[in-house]
């Protein structure tokens, strides 16, 4: 008996539900506003302290910039691309020792004009920092170690008054080289944080 009465009931749910003949509607707003997604490896988890994990977040909400008037949306995107580009130009990589996520004093200068740009020309955008690697130890071991220094930096700039909320992170382990030279100077240059900006 029970079984007859599920089966009525499944059938009667797909006689009813049948297939629709109005075709959907597309919000085309909700597809402008969306942003590609990057695809970066993933992080292990168990090689990330908790310190770590907690800082992959994203706050896209910004607030709203009125101190410019354009004719129309696309001067408006054009200007904001031209703009992010020559912003992240002004802002220095910060690099670091072999095996190492801490900041160097010789970077301090780098770090300043990093909090200098922030607070200033990027102070409407969001920030993303992105951890990398030279190619010596595991994938997993870089790609938490990329997060690690990601961090570090993350938390000198919360210190020095950049948003908390206006930083997000991401590690690039050894995948993103500036140089591919099997010589100590070039895997120097990969063992570094780079900024870029989100709109």
């Amino acid at each position: 008996m029970k079984n007859i009465l599920i089966s009525g009931v499944v059938i009667a749910l797909l006689t009813f539900s049948g297939c629709s003949d109005k075709d959907p509607v597309i919000d085309d707003t909700a597809q402008n506003e969306e942003t590609p997604i990057e695809k970066v490896a993933p992080i292990k988890t168990e090689t990330v302290s908790s310190d770590d994990a907690s800082v992959i977040s994203e706050d896209t909400s910004m607030s709203e910039d009125t101190s410019n008037d354009y004719s129309s949306d696309n001067d408006s995107n054009n200007y904001s691309s031209e703009s992010i580009t020559s912003i992240e130009e002004e802002m220095l990589p910060i690099y670091f020792d072999f095996d190492r996520f801490n900041i160097k004093q010789s970077m301090q200068s780098n770090l300043s004009n990093d909090v200098r740009v922030a607070n200033g020309s990027a102070s409407k955008y969001s920030l993303k920092l992105e951890g990398n690697c030279d190619e010596w130890g595991s994938d997993e071991y870089n790609f938490a170690l990329g997060l690690k220094r990601a961090n570090t930096v993350k938390k000198s700039l919360v210190a020095e008054g950049v948003d908390v909320n206006r930083i997000t992170m991401v590690s690039y382990g050894e995948s993103n080289p500036t140089c591919t030279d099997k010589t100590e100077e070039c895997w120097s240059k990969n063992r570094r944080v780079d900024f870029k900006l989100l709109p």
